[in-house]
């Protein structure tokens, strides 16, 4: 547990110096566009979720890489600079607490507001606007919606808001109700 903190400690820091750095430079677009396909290349490859992880691998191994995909991917020269001093500080196991902490900044320079919505199944479209639509009327912010599929939860929705995470999955009412029957 202490080591997630620590990984989210560090990741903010190098969030907030590549979101300062992207608004000086004026390439805020740009870098968000790059960390959210950076993200995307993490989600769909489980070598470099493992590679990342790895004290296995050197920060140079990591970087390699790194900048490897990033070129692959056309990636900003801010980015792949970000990447690697992010890499030459031994810190490419932080990438992913980076791009959470760079989003989070981002989407509060522009006012919004980061929601985190899961489903059992996929959302049309049709309810994918009017889950964007209820939270904005509740939070009184246009929210930023980035949907999950978890067949765990088995019905309903979960929805994380900052540290406020809302729960109406069908999976958490049967283990509240499992609790109420043992208690009685």
């Amino acid at each position: 547990m202490a080591d997630d903190s620590k990984q989210t400690n560090v990741g903010a820091r190098y969030a907030q110096a590549l979101f300062d750095l992207a608004l000086e430079t004026k390439a805020l677009d740009a870098v968000e566009s790059d960390l959210k396909a950076l993200k995307a290349a993490r989600a769909e490859s489980a070598d470099l979720r493992v590679m990342l992880a790895s004290p296995v691998f050197s920060g140079e191994d990591k970087g390699k890489v790194l900048t490897a995909i990033g070129q692959k991917i056309g990636v900003s020269k801010t980015t792949l600079n970000f990447i690697s001093v992010l890499s030459a500080n031994r810190r490419a196991d932080a990438l992913p607490a980076v791009i959470a902490g760079f989003e989070q900044l981002s989407a509060a320079h522009r006012g919004v507001v980061a929601a985190d919505v899961t489903t059992a199944i996929k959302l049309t479209a049709a309810q994918a606007k009017g889950i964007k639509a209820a939270l904005a009327q509740a939070l009184g912010k246009e929210p930023e919606i980035t949907t999950h599929v978890d067949p765990t939860i088995l019905g309903g929705l979960k929805v994380k808001v900052g540290s406020r995470l809302f729960d109406a999955s069908l999976r958490t009412k049967l283990d509240s109700l499992k609790f109420a029957l043992k208690r009685a």
